[in-house]
């Protein structure tokens, strides 16, 4: 531990920091920028952030620990308390637990907390501050980040790449080499992408009519869809689906080009790298339209542009608040025109099926509560059966790395047999590498809440497995 001794911030300093920010919100932005950034980098925000100053709301009750997933299965974490609120009064701009790098990033230190300390956004900071030092970040964590660009590679070639992945020396080569665990959950490439998909769809929408619109639907007007890198390039049927369901509903939906938003550079504290992606997708979404209603399937990027880019990494930006602000998860969506009595119930046809559905830590973290519960017990003769696991353990990238992989499985594990239990060939969930994760652990079919919406009204399958 660091002998350095932190001088924690004044009631002085606090109220000019907080003139400051004021003073920042007070003059407009330009869309895309980011104000904040013409102050100070990222990095300097994770070292300066205000989350801080909730660390002396602590009470030691120890509610977090009682609640983390990572301190439940292993020794190397120390906890979010620790490496939380109490380390961070000993930090001074410097690390003095490297076991933080084990947290996984899942927030529901935060979710939990009675006194509404930031742990696990001080956590990702701290751990930004730490990986930002000579040596500490490997290029491991650089690449795994690329979830777009791995799209993009392995969609042309995808017999090949899935074959690849699957042949076990290739496997523990990449783990020798890349560190990624050989055992680790990975996505399967697609055949195409979802793009290219609709961009086929487009030219069906030109002719003047959805092939998936019910007859007698209501004009709604239109709505934007946020696919998300995964939901572009591996989990494509989710986001058919989501189209499907949309346009059935009465819905025009439009999808601009769109990058991604950064999430997974964010939560390997790569926070520069981040901040230009979502300050980039912001504005490649509200090209859209100013006023429409964002509709994602993809639970953790929504997350990353409702609040985690402003929260963890301080980006203030014009653009990022209007996207976040109309942002909607598609369980949320469907759960809202279900409670306004807008949703065609009579539609929905007869399922005779029992499901586990787990809620992913980042849809948690919205407080949204559990939409998607309501939205699949509105097909006649399905029983969904919440998991109660806070956690399947992937963390985004965290599952996939070598050191951390036992790690994942065995916060996983309660899991993984849960489902087995109740429906071991399918299971739901709203965020990719969740899904993956479920899959690897159970051999289930793992799929978005919108996908049995989706074959409930009984539509087909276009593009989708």
């Amino acid at each position: 531990m660091s002998s350095t001794k932190a001088t924690l911030p004044t009631r002085e300093s606090q109220e000019t920091t907080t003139r400051d920010r004021s003073a920042l919100r007070a003059k407009p932005p330009k869309p895309g920028d980011s104000t904040l950034a013409r102050k100070k980098s990222p990095l300097d925000f994770a070292r300066d952030s205000l989350a801080r100053f909730s660390l002396d709301e602590c009470v030691k009750c120890t509610i977090c620990e009682q609640n983390c997933p990572v301190l439940r299965v292993t020794e190397k974490f120390s906890g979010p308390k620790f490496v939380g609120p109490q380390a961070e009064r000993f930090r001074h701009g410097q690390s003095v637990d490297h076991s933080l790098d084990y947290c996984s990033g899942c927030s529901i230190c935060t979710t939990v907390c009675p006194q509404g300390v930031k742990i696990a956004e001080i956590n990702a900071q701290a751990r930004a501050v730490m990986k930002a030092q000579p040596g500490k970040m490997p290029l491991r964590d650089r690449l795994i980040t690329q979830t777009e660009l791995e799209g993009k590679l392995l969609t042309p070639m995808a017999p090949l790449a899935n074959a690849a992945m699957g042949i076990k020396p290739v496997r523990k080569l990449a783990e020798a080499v890349v560190g990624v665990h050989a055992e680790a959950p990975t996505p399967k490439a697609q055949k195409r992408s979802f793009m290219s998909w609709w961009k086929h769809h487009e030219k069906e929408l030109a002719s003047g009519k959805s092939p998936y619109r019910a007859k007698g639907a209501p004009k709604r007007g239109p709505v934007v869809f946020f696919h998300g890198c995964a939901g572009g390039y591996f989990e494509v049927a989710t986001s058919i689906a989501t189209v499907e369901v949309l346009e059935y509903l009465g819905f025009d939906v439009v999808v601009p080009k769109q990058g991604c938003c950064g999430l997974a550079s964010q939560s390997n504290g790569l926070f520069d790298e981040a901040t230009k992606m979502v300050l980039r997708l912001s504005t490649e979404l509200r090209r859209a339209g100013r006023d429409l209603t964002i509709v994602s399937s993809s639970g953790s990027c929504a997350g990353m542009l409702r609040h985690e880019a402003h929260e963890i990494m301080g980006v203030e930006s014009a653009a990022l608040r209007d996207v976040g602000s109309r942002m909607v998860e598609t369980s949320e969506f469907l759960a809202e025109l279900l409670d306004e009595g807008d949703f065609p119930i009579e539609d929905l046809r007869p399922m005779n099926l029992e499901i586990l559905y787990h809620q992913p830590c980042q849809v948690k973290s919205q407080g949204i509560g559990k939409p998607a519960i309501r939205v699949m017990e509105a097909i006649p003769g399905v029983k969904v059966v919440e998991s109660g696991e806070a956690c399947c353990g992937i963390g985004g990238t965290y599952g996939l790395k070598k050191e951390k992989f036992a790690v994942a499985q065995a916060i996983g594990k309660p899991l993984f047999e849960k489902v087995k239990a109740v429906n071991p060939t399918l299971a739901a969930c709203e965020t990719e590498t969740c899904r993956w994760q479920i899959r690897k652990g159970t051999g289930a079919e793992v799929i978005h809440p919108v996908e049995l919406v989706c074959q409930a009204l009984g539509l087909p399958k276009d593009g989708r497995a």
